[in-house]
């Protein structure tokens, strides 16, 4: 079985790509309520599968929240790292297996390569239309973005004082910070992908060449850093989610944040194989362009296992 790769899919659609993008610019879809006749016909199909990258525990909430709004429909929720979920639907269509209703993925370079190999479906919510800039989600419908995420450095406050906290990533290549370093892995979070990808450009690889010799506790996803700082089993978290840093400071848990950060996007769609599932996909979004992370992710991949052996 051939794997579905995000170079074969940006290789194999690069005429379409060229057509779809270039030729002209097609009007947005129109605006779809959510009336009173698709609830009732979503409580007859009585289910949804929605596949996410948002730390469980936040997606069961989601899952319960839209469970109340909409009584008679439940969602299920299939939680992975976004670059595990873009693996897992690619060997899926692959086996003509279309289990996915809606998808989620930190990662906004999955959207690009989905809509490009024709996976999506259209469908603009009335709501990004009425309050969303339309810069802010795609022109064609097929997605746009849930929520804004921050990967910065934090540090356990019982361990590090915030005069001798990092003040940016450079500052974590110090040898005071060997063996207290804990960074998640661009292969499992779409988050940790997308900020790979904007500090080896910003920085240069030898930035993670450096960073590899602090003998790195690696963990996958970007949920886990804060975790692992506010357990106090690292000092320091290289990236992660700040979302959780909020949660986990919300409880006493002893994190702060340092946020010399880039602005990531999380990014939702529909999958075109179930097009009945429209009624179901209210949903309040934005989005950002990420051609250059669906670009060069195969080669991050490869790099960062090189340099951290993981």
């Amino acid at each position: 079985m051939t794997r579905l790769t995000r170079r074969g899919v940006l290789a194999g659609s690069a005429a379409m790509a060229t057509a779809s993008y270039a030729v002209q610019v097609r009007a947005a879809p129109e605006p779809q309520k959510i009336t009173p006749a698709l609830i009732e016909a979503a409580k007859k199909e009585g289910k949804l599968s929605w596949y996410t990258s948002v730390d469980l525990p936040v997606a069961e909430k989601i899952a319960k929240a839209f469970e109340a709004a909409y009584p008679g429909v439940s969602m299920k929720v299939e939680r992975s790292g976004a670059e595990r979920i873009f693996q897992r639907i690619g060997q899926e269509y692959q086996s003509k297996i279309y289990n996915c209703d809606v998808v989620n993925s930190s990662d906004a370079a999955h959207l690009i390569i989905w809509k490009r190999a024709s996976m999506l479906a259209s469908f603009l919510p009335e709501d990004v239309a009425k309050h969303f800039p339309q810069a802010h989600w795609d022109a064609d419908g097929m997605y746009a973005s849930w929520r804004v995420t921050l990967s910065p450095i934090a540090y356990n406050t019982s361990q590090v004082k915030a005069e001798d906290a990092p003040k940016g990533f450079n500052d974590l290549l110090d040898p005071k910070w060997a063996g207290k370093i804990v960074k998640a892995h661009p292969g499992y979070s779409g988050t940790i992908m997308t900020a790979t990808q904007q500090l080896s450009r910003d920085l240069g690889w030898s930035y993670f060449e450096k960073l590899a010799k602090q003998k790195v506790m690696q963990v996958q996803s970007a949920a886990d850093p804060p975790k692992k700082v506010s357990a106090g089993e690292r000092a320091v978290m290289a990236d992660g989610t700040e979302y959780m840093v909020n949660l986990l400071q919300s409880r006493g848990e002893p994190i702060q944040l340092n946020l010399e950060v880039r602005a990531l996007r999380s990014v939702h769609s529909l999958v075109k194989d179930r097009p009945e599932r429209k009624k179901l996909s209210d949903i309040k979004t934005l989005r950002e362009d990420a051609a250059a992370v669906a670009d060069q992710a195969d080669d991050i991949k490869a790099r960062y296992l090189k340099l951290f052996k993981v």
